[in-house]
């Protein structure tokens, strides 16, 4: 999602403008960028509802604990460090990494010392051992040296034997329903006879541009056949793809017995506390059980169980409404007036008017069972109702779930769920039913993190406070269990179906925009992606803390975070800053404490993903913050090269780069909106991505290979 649109800033750049390629790739030779739109206002309205321009839902006034703390310690006197320290962990915190009494203290204008040398292939880890990408702004996806990239699918190719091939003049809702989607978020993939050949691939379907997708398209007055299209163009799909095993390449199986479309009106199941109650009836569905299609898919996760996690987000610019007098509505960004794609022409239930709780069946998590194309999708209500990014999933011990998730929105907060059961091994019939029952019951939380530094020295320009870290503790607080609100005047179903305001109540910490929250598979240390968020320090908006440490935070920032104990179900963690994301010599950028003149720069921070090795990937969704091409970054956790981003793909002009899935023999990447750039339509593209020449831009899915001599091999070496 976009946090900034194109009126925000007065000059208003364009990705099409190549002189701005020489620009990008000196980046490091010219003062820090001033930020400058590259897209057009498509992205922000069609995918988020222009939420940038608009006040953000959360009007609670929930506090950062080192204003309370630094209170104390002004009554008490007392503004020694050590005196921090000791009042903090004397509150009942674990505090993670924090620093001795002899530990060097950094000079805040230059936080990182000496430059280091620059990093040699043996030096660095493996998996991560690719020359880096240059930064750029050219109409293709970029690949280091000895690497190569193909189209999986791409928006409108045939998914089923009898499907239709892609006519951009003459599309149709029918065709669209057995076609791959529009802009691809999200990618899970499976292997279907164990690894190395074929697979079964799942994608998000977020949203629709709909002035790019058709010619002279009138925003107020689409034609029914505009709106089914986008209708049939959201969702999800479901695709076996091969990989060819002589050059590495992977390919859609437009014949595999596994494909499916799953569209905004495929039916699905409710599930958990929540379902049947009050606020989920409607007139087409009294028992508020079943619900018809997904809408706002953004991120996800895989299971430990073999099924996909699907995260409804930005669902509320899709209902029409009469004036808006529930606040609970309010707090979900639901506004007065049409919808931007005008849907509830053609179905009521998108008219808040004639269906008030139609709205409150969309927001969740949702669980797709790849392996049968007859399964209903379910929409899980325990989890929470939200701007879902994903949802990643790990094990405790004794081998129940645990669910981390972001709310993808200026100042809203990070939950995790515990289930109640643990997860069955093995295929049988009776596995796979018990562990779809695993997300319907368990113990939903949310994040409050807790600074280990007086307030004051938490500037919100960047710079370190005197211990040398933002770092600190956090409570896991919860908020409803199976049968048990913790939350006071509200039930389990309030809860559940109005879980913003829930984390209101019990002080949850507002953050930068949490999108991807993922747990490494190898230290089990969760990283929480916090995109940007221009608002932090305006008047009347919170201001910086410790966990967000940056007042217009144009660039984001990455969270580590510890678990007490190592144990995923712990309700108390310790948490760091990994990344202070932007341009390297932008003085409030951080890098982990690694040089900054030797690192790739790197912009809102979106979609997690982990190699095989234990690194860290990042895939962004900058708006052209730094003037370049999105992309995909290796980022270092341990050892001295820590906090070191490495660029290895870069996306085409005007597109996002999303569903990163990083192996041991290939790249997946999703490359969403292409040409969303100023002033583009289909009579004048500005991008000719992925088939060249005059052809319209077509969000894809694109895999990524490693060669050697020609012949595929290992990814990162």
């Amino acid at each position: 999602m976009a946090d900034r649109c194109p009126g925000d800033i007065p000059e208003a750049g364009s990705r099409r403008m190549l002189p701005l390629v020489d620009r990008a790739r000196s980046l490091r030779s010219r003062p820090p960028a001033q930020p400058r739109p590259g897209r057009q206002g498509l992205t922000c309205r069609y995918r988020c509802g222009d939420a940038c321009s608009r006040p953000e839902p959360n009007t609670s006034s929930n506090g950062y604990f080192g204003d309370v703390l630094q209170t104390v310690l002004d009554r008490r006197g007392m503004l020694r460090a050590g005196a921090v320290l000791g009042l903090t962990a004397g509150a009942g915190a674990t505090l993670a990494g924090t620093a001795s009494a002899g530990m060097p203290q950094p000079d805040r204008a230059h936080p990182l010392g000496a430059a280091q040398a620059a990093p040699t292939a043996q030096s660095l880890p493996p998996g991560l051992r690719y020359e880096t990408v240059e930064p750029n702004l050219d109409d293709a996806v970029r690949v280091p040296a000895d690497y190569a990239s193909n189209v999986v699918i791409r928006w409108g190719d045939p998914m089923f034997p009898d499907a239709p091939e892609f006519d951009f003049e003459h599309q149709t809702a029918a065709a669209q329903a057995r076609q791959f989607g529009y802009n691809n978020d999200f990618c899970g993939i499976l292997p279907i006879d164990g690894p190395g050949r074929r697979y079964v691939m799942f994608s998000n379907h977020e949203y629709t541009l709909e002035p790019l997708m058709f010619r002279g398209y009138d925003e107020e007055n689409p034609t029914e056949e505009q709106i089914r299209i986008g209708m049939a163009a959201h969702g999800g799909g479901i695709v076996e793809v091969t990989r060819e095993l002589r050059t590495g390449e992977l390919h859609h199986d437009r014949a595999g017995r596994l494909n499916r479309r799953i569209t905004a009106d495929t039916e699905m199941v409710l599930d958990g506390p929540a379902a049947g109650s009050e606020n989920l009836r409607t007139t087409a569905d009294p028992s508020g059980r079943r619900v018809l299609g997904m809408i706002g898919n953004c991120a996800g996760g895989t299971t430990p169980w073999g099924t996909f996690l699907s995260g409804e987000e930005n669902f509320d610019g899709y209902f029409a409404s009469g004036p808006v007098t529930d606040p609970r509505q309010e707090r979900y960004g639901l506004e007065e007036g049409p919808s931007e794609r005008r849907w509830e022409r053609v179905d009521p239930r998108w008219d808040l008017g004639r269906e008030p709780n139609e709205a409150n069946r969309f927001g969740y998590i949702v669980e797709i069972d790849p392996h049968d194309p007859g399964s209903t999708p379910v929409k899980h209500t325990a989890l929470g109702r939200f701007k879902h990014e994903g949802a990643t999933v790990t094990l405790t011990e004794d081998g129940r779930p645990v669910v981390y998730m972001g709310d993808d929105e200026r100042f809203d907060y990070v939950y995790k769920f515990v289930s109640d059961k643990r997860m069955r091994r093995g295929s049988s019939r009776e596995a796979r039913e018990h562990n779809a029952t695993l997300l319907a019951s368990g113990t939903l939380y949310v994040a409050t993190f807790t600074g280990n530094s007086p307030a004051p020295e938490i500037t919100g320009d960047g710079a370190l406070p005197r211990d040398g870290r933002f770092d600190g503790a956090g409570e896991w607080k919860p908020l409803t269990s199976a049968t048990t609100s913790y939350v006071d005047g509200m039930s389990v179903a309030d809860v559940l179906v109005f879980t913003r305001l829930a984390a209101d109540r019990v002080g949850a910490t507002k953050m930068d925009r949490p999108e991807d929250v993922e747990p490494s598979p190898r230290t089990g240390k969760v990283y929480i992606a916090c995109t940007n968020n221009s608002d932090r320090g305006k008047a009347g908006e919170a201001g910086a803390d410790e966990a967000n440490p940056r007042v217009d935070n144009q660039h984001g920032h990455v969270i580590e975070l510890t678990e007490d104990s190592d144990d995923p179900a712990a309700t108390r963690f310790g948490w760091n800053v990994l990344l202070v994301c932007g341009d390297p010599e932008d003085p409030s950028t951080w890098f982990g404490g690694y040089d900054k003149s030797q690192v790739s720069p790197i912009t809102s921070p979106d979609n997690i993903a982990f190699d095989a090795h234990g690194n860290l990937w990042l895939s962004t969704d900058s708006t052209q913050a730094l003037e370049i091409n999105d992309g995909l970054y290796g980022v270092v956790l341990e050892g001295p090269q820590r906090g070191s981003t490495r660029l290895f793909a870069s996306v085409p002009v005007g597109s996002e780069c999303c569903g990163p899935v990083v192996t041991e023999t290939f790249v997946l990447i999703s490359v969403q909106h292409p040409g969303d750039a100023d002033d583009a339509s289909p009579e004048a593209p500005a991008s000719h991505w992925p088939d060249g020449g005059a052809a319209q831009p077509r969000p894809a899915v694109v895999a990524i290979r490693h060669l050697d001599d020609g012949r595929p091999a290992k990814i990162g070496l």
